[in-house]
Order: structure tokens, then C-alpha cells, then sequence
């Protein structure tokens, strides 16, 4: 195994439900409402089609920067307090560490909200960190994994993304990578060279290095 790289909202940390709290209250400013059905249509999506579909759902006049500030100052805000860590994840990145197993953040969120979180799971537990700041691209394109895998000039073939979204996955089998999945929203469909799992405490080195060991990617398209 060359590397392992694990998604941020959802599979490392448990942010989803604040997620939920930042848009609804941004769609009560934008003089709409916002239920746990909105949001499973954005998970794992980035900032931008966030911002988009809030808009035509309330047929809000306001900017789409003003909404975008306004997503990203709630969701620093609320996670100036802390954030939960998913099951088993820190165990895992330790174990990986320990082996020497090179490990990358991939997260569609942007910068400013990766870095709330990150000083508190703490920036040294990963090797690279890519957020939706540093690719044109963000999931199910498969630029932010390929991104990483440039970064770290490993073989995607031989290593191991660890997703809770369609959208992730996508991006994770599009860039030639085994996937372990750990669905939180939205179902994931066990496939060909992919795990599903309930939880990252199911999962250890040995389950990523089997995973790779008969993982096939598929012929990237031309």
C-alpha cells in the first residue's frame, strides 16, 4: 500500500450535523426552510453547488458570495468549540502512521473550514492536505484524489481512499484507487474493489493492504 486518503466531513470528523445547522439557519435568512432532506442532496459536494441550490430553493435574491460568507463564518463559528472524531478514525490514522503508510486529507470544503477543523484532529497527522481551494475541480471529479496522489508520487492503484459519499467514492474510483466506504447519508453499494463498511473501527492496515492487493482499477478514459 502507498498511501491512504481519507475525506473530511462525514468520515473523519462528525460534521454533517452541523452542516445542518449552519444551512438551516442561512435559509431562515434567506427567508426559506431546510430540512435533513435538502441536505442529503449536497453531501459531499462543494461549496458553490451548496450555495446554488440554496438559492433556487428559497428564490433568493441575495449574492451568492453574501451566502457563501455567511456558510463559511457559521460553520467556523460553531466549530471554534470542537468537533466529534467518527469512530475509529484517529485509531486508524495512528495505525497507518505507525507503519509508515503516508496519509492525505482530500476534502471538498474549503480552506478556512479544513483549518477549524484541523486544530483540533491536528495538521501533522497528514502528509498532504487538499481542500477545495487547491483544485479547479472538486468530487466526484477525480482531480482532488489525483492532486494528492501527484503530491505524494505514489501509485493510485496501490493505495486506499476512505469516503462516506457517492460523490467521494466516485472521485476515489475515478482516480484508479481502492475505496473503503462508510456511508452516512446516503447509501453506498459494496462494488469491485470497494469495502463498505458500518464503521472505521471495522478497519485496520491489513484490511487497506488487502483491498489493494485485489483491486483492479478500471481503464481511465481517454
Amino acid at each position: 500500500m502507498d498511501a491512504a486518503f481519507f475525506d473530511m466531513d462525514g468520515l473523519l470528523v462528525d460534521t454533517e450535523k452541523v452542516w445542518l445547522l449552519v444551512e438551516t439557519d442561512c435559509m431562515a435568512r434567506l427567508g426559506g426552510e431546510w430540512n435533513h432532506e435538502h441536505q442529503t442532496h449536497l453531501v459531499g459536494g462543494s461549496m458553490e453547488r451548496t450555495v446554488a441550490y440554496m438559492l433556487d430553493v428559497s428564490g433568493s435574491s441575495v449574492p451568492p458570495q453574501t451566502l457563501r460568507t455567511w456558510m463559511i463564518d457559521g460553520m467556523v463559528a460553531r466549530l471554534a468549540g470542537g468537533v466529534d472524531v467518527m469512530p475509529g478514525a484517529l485509531e486508524l490514522l495512528e495505525a497507518l502512521r505507525a507503519e509508515g503508510v503516508p496519509v492525505g486529507l482530500v476534502t471538498s470544503s474549503l480552506k478556512e473550514i479544513a483549518e477549524a477543523i484541523l486544530s483540533f484532529v491536528g495538521r501533522d497527522r497528514f502528509d498532504v492536505i487538499i481542500t477545495a481551494d487547491d483544485v479547479q475541480r472538486t468530487k466526484p471529479d477525480p482531480e482532488p484524489y489525483l492532486t494528492a496522489i501527484g503530491m505524494l508520487d505514489v501509485s493510485p492503484s496501490r493505495s486506499v481512499v476512505l469516503e462516506d459519499s457517492p460523490n467521494g467514492v466516485a472521485a476515489g474510483t475515478a482516480a484508479g484507487c481502492a475505496v473503503v466506504a462508510v456511508p452516512s447519508l446516503l447509501p453506498i453499494a459494496p462494488a469491485p474493489g470497494r469495502l463498505v463498511v458500518t464503521s472505521l473501527t471495522e478497519v485496520t492496515p491489513s484490511h487497506l493492504r488487502d483491498l489493494v492487493t485485489t483491486h483492479t482499477p478500471a481503464p481511465r478514459p481517454i
